[in-house]
């Protein structure tokens, strides 16, 4: 088992509430994904409330503001589900449900193997990404760092 997953956060802002028609679309695909994930090779772990789903979790005044959060093996077991499944629809749709984001909307971190992160962990590394850029720290899928044992093997 390796010593560290990759955790991520990707935000939002949605253009109506949940229940609107505007998110109909959006809405009538969440099961179907995030069974997609659950089932997906590499995938360890997704937040979610009773709902089955993320999006009735509230971490902001602004009831607009969505979060959500997974864990994986690796950054390629990642990238294959939301770049290389079904996924890519709810991608395609993104700019008719949920505002445009000026910020990073997702950052990747690692993590010791079996640590589940909060929202509020997220939240942090996505401020870092914006405020410092992808580091070892807080990055992306275009800047990618390697697990922190790697780089340390790396430069033995």
């Amino acid at each position: 088992m390796p010593d560290f997953h990759l955790a991520q956060i990707n935000v939002a802002n949605a253009r109506a509430p949940m229940d609107d028609p505007q998110m109909a679309a959006f809405m009538a695909q969440l099961d179907e994904i995030n069974a997609l994930a659950d089932g997906a090779p590499g995938f360890v772990w997704r937040l979610q409330s009773d709902s089955g789903n993320a999006t009735d979790i509230i971490v902001t005044e602004d009831p607009s503001f969505l979060i959500n959060m997974s864990v994986w093996e690796s950054v390629d077991a990642l990238f294959d589900y939301v770049y290389k499944t079904a996924h890519t629809k709810v991608m395609a749709g993104r700019k008719d449900w949920f505002q445009k984001h000026e910020a990073p909307y997702q950052v990747l971190w690692w993590v010791p193997a079996g640590h589940i992160p909060t929202a509020q962990e997220g939240l942090e590394r996505l401020e870092h990404l914006t405020q410092h850029g992808p580091t070892p720290h807080a990055f992306t899928f275009k800047s990618r760092f390697p697990p922190p044992q790697e780089a340390t093997d790396a430069a033995d």
